[in-house]
């Protein structure tokens, strides 16, 4: 069975014949792939080609896929047991790897998903503060979970739907939206509701309408405004956390927050993900507190061993430099190629993740993002896809390296690019 022949298969059973809306392949046409198997930076489908993988399981393969060790780290965990529904070693040993690297983060909590994290670090914010409201950002995601789901960005934006249908009035009413990068924005919603509002969640780079890194400032700005208003500021670092530094973006712009929330890379590619913070904030959880959160697969085994053993690779071998080195070479690349064509284009890029928009010069936010041309995108998808090169099949995501995008990888990547740019 080909590719084909398995969405149509899936599409009998489940919705859109997918478990994440992204994966149908809708915003850029055609069908989606079917992996069969995965190694360093490519992966295979169910007709045996083989693609160069940009998509990186959407950020958390750092490494690259099946890297040797957390294979092994992995294997050796399974031989254990799947799962114990009790305490193990290697949560204790995963909290203190994230603390050791993110001190601002005292204590911690291990989730599933990162949806559970943000939406458990919303709870927290509320309890700590005795507050209601949350303030996010215009195309800012931080999962689907009710309080987010207001002019959200990624798989919401690329489908025009940037409110759910099923989300309340009453959780509508309780989130309130700034522009990203614009403080004043953010200043006039704290003045329009005062001591309301219990938290400010932050994509530091967003990742969900396009890569847009944060502007000069912009972080620091709202670390004052929310210490002088009373609020929790919250990092959403599922993305950019062990990322964008060794600490994340809190490390890269020097900037605490009160709480963060992790995935991704913590789970070395399984599902694994964290809230955690100050540890008098991070004590209102139960067993301590008041606050209730629960998990029966929470720390479980095997994600533990993986996301530990990708700590452990990425504090012994330190990849950032060489990832910041091959991001930056990649970028200059694809805008040579760029730069005679007659549509407008930008890249947006933070270490080794980044974003090409067409149709569009600047993106400093989402009203910039929003603008950008996602017809031409969906045919550059295409046509890179044709040439075997896997790109997140959104104008709205991010690509991602991994330390398995070497020389070759690059040159293949930059010719397919050239090539299909010239078609354009």
């Amino acid at each position: 069975m080909n590719n084909h022949d398995w969405f149509v298969r899936a599409q009998a059973v489940m919705p859109g014949g997918v478990n994440s809306p992204v994966r149908a392949f809708r915003a850029v046409g055609g069908e989606p792939l079917y992996v069969e198997r995965a190694a360093g930076a490519y992966v295979t489908d169910a007709g045996g080609a083989e693609y160069l993988d940009l998509v990186s399981s959407w950020g958390p393969l750092i490494l690259g896929h099946a890297h040797p060790e957390v294979v092994a780290a992995v294997r050796e965990a399974a031989g254990r047991g799947l799962t114990y529904g009790a305490c193990h070693k290697n949560e204790a040993l995963l909290a203190e790897a994230i603390r050791r690297v993110m001190p601002h983060i005292e204590k911690v909590r291990l989730v599933s998903s990162g949806t559970e994290a943000a939406m458990s670090a919303a709870r927290l914010a509320r309890a700590a503060t005795g507050r209601d409201g949350i303030v996010k950002f215009r195309g800012g995601y931080h999962g689907h979970g009710d309080c987010f789901l207001i002019d959200a960005g990624s798989g919401a934006l690329t489908f025009g739907t940037p409110s759910s249908p099923g989300v309340t009035r009453a959780a509508a009413n309780d989130t309130l939206v700034a522009e990203y990068n614009d403080v004043e924005s953010v200043r006039a919603v704290f003045a329009a509701n005062p001591g309301r509002i219990a938290a400010l969640f932050v994509e530091p780079v967003s990742g969900n309408m396009g890569v847009v890194p944060s502007a000069p400032g912009f972080l620091s700005q709202l670390r004052e405004l929310t210490d002088r208003e009373g609020a929790l500021l919250v990092f959403d670092e599922v993305i950019t956390g062990f990322r964008v530094a060794p600490g994340g973006a809190a490390e890269r712009y020097g900037v605490k927050p009160d709480l963060t929330v992790l995935g991704k890379i913590i789970g070395g590619g399984l599902p694994l993900a964290a809230f955690g913070g100050r540890a008098e904030i991070m004590d209102l959880l139960a067993p301590l507190g008041g606050v209730y959160q629960a998990g029966t697969l929470s720390g479980n085994p095997l994600a533990c061993a993986a996301g530990l053993k990708t700590l452990e690779i990425l504090a012994r071998d330190n990849p950032y430099p060489a990832l910041e080195r091959a991001g930056g070479d990649l970028e200059r690349r694809m805008a040579a190629a760029l730069e005679t064509t007659p549509f407008p284009w930008a890249i947006n890029r933070v270490g080794s993740m980044f974003t090409l928009f067409f149709g569009i010069r600047h993106s400093p936010g989402f009203g910039a993002a929003s603008l950008a041309d996602t017809g031409l995108f969906a045919n550059y998808h295409a046509k890179m896809l044709a040439r075997g090169v896997y790109l997140p099949p959104s104008q709205f995501e991010a690509c991602f390296l991994s330390t398995a995008f070497g020389e070759k990888e690059a040159d293949r990547f930059a010719d397919a690019h050239a090539e299909t740019v010239a078609e354009l």
